[in-house]
């Protein structure tokens, strides 16, 4: 993994000179080190030495930072070698993929439930995820790879649900909080422009919205009895 995938800022470093780069890596640092719930813009300005308001200058509010703070973690998958995210073989993106993300995890464990959380920009996303980068990647390989919309998000809600749940229980055993990040007001219309980068995202809204997490736990638990029926026959 390449290891400038994360900016990095030492505490105090701010008084070099403040940019995004480096706000972006004292929160995710000072996350590293004292928990998600440490982090407010008063704590991160006295992180880096620098007054908060002057952090305002380059982020706009605590949900943007953490935004980035959510970009910059994921960032690593696109620079993670092991990760084929271009592939067209999508059973080789899925173990791939899955292996990246849980590299994530345990890398930054403290961050990592921030990441499951939903974006201020798509709240009817299920499950929630806040990278919208990662999940228009995935829509988009998935489609690249024979995949139907309908399949396609069925996939992407499945895989994300497996994934993101069993990341939880094993940061959680390393002593990580866990509890529900607190959430923007979700009530307040996006930005208008909030989803341009992402179309597919856009399009398949309707199907994204949907909770099918009824559907996603009964078919999950079939899958693991079968497995465990030809366990108990080897």
């Amino acid at each position: 993994m390449a290891s400038d995938a994360i900016p990095t800022a030492a505490p105090g470093s701010g008084r070099q000179g403040l940019d995004r780069r480096k706000i972006v890596g004292g929160a995710v640092s000072l996350i590293d080190e004292f928990g998600l719930k440490a982090l407010t813009m008063r704590r991160l300005g006295e992180y880096l030495d620098v007054e908060a308001m002057a952090i305002y200058h380059h982020i706009r509010g605590r949900e943007q930072l953490l935004d980035a703070v959510v970009e910059a973690v994921i960032d690593e998958l696109y620079a993670d070698p092991e990760v084929h995210l271009h592939s067209t073989e999508w059973q080789e993106y899925l173990y791939r993929l899955a292996h990246g993300v849980r590299r994530i995890a345990l890398a930054h464990p403290e961050v990592f439930p921030l990441v499951c959380t939903r974006p201020p920009e798509a709240p009817w996303v299920r499950p929630p995820l806040r990278s919208l980068r990662w999940m228009e990647s995935f829509l988009e390989t998935l489609h690249r790879c024979g995949f139907s919309d309908g399949a396609a998000v069925a996939a992407y809600q499945a895989f994300s649900s497996f994934l993101l749940g069993n990341l939880l229980l094993e940061v959680a055993n390393k002593g990580v909080d866990i509890s529900p990040v607190e959430q923007a007001d979700v009530d307040q219309p996006s930005p208008p422009d909030g989803l341009d980068s992402y179309p597919r995202l856009r399009q398949l809204q309707p199907l994204l919205s949907r909770d099918r997490s009824a559907e996603i736990f009964a078919e999950s638990l079939e899958v693991l009895t079968d497995h465990l029926e030809n366990l108990g026959k080897r």
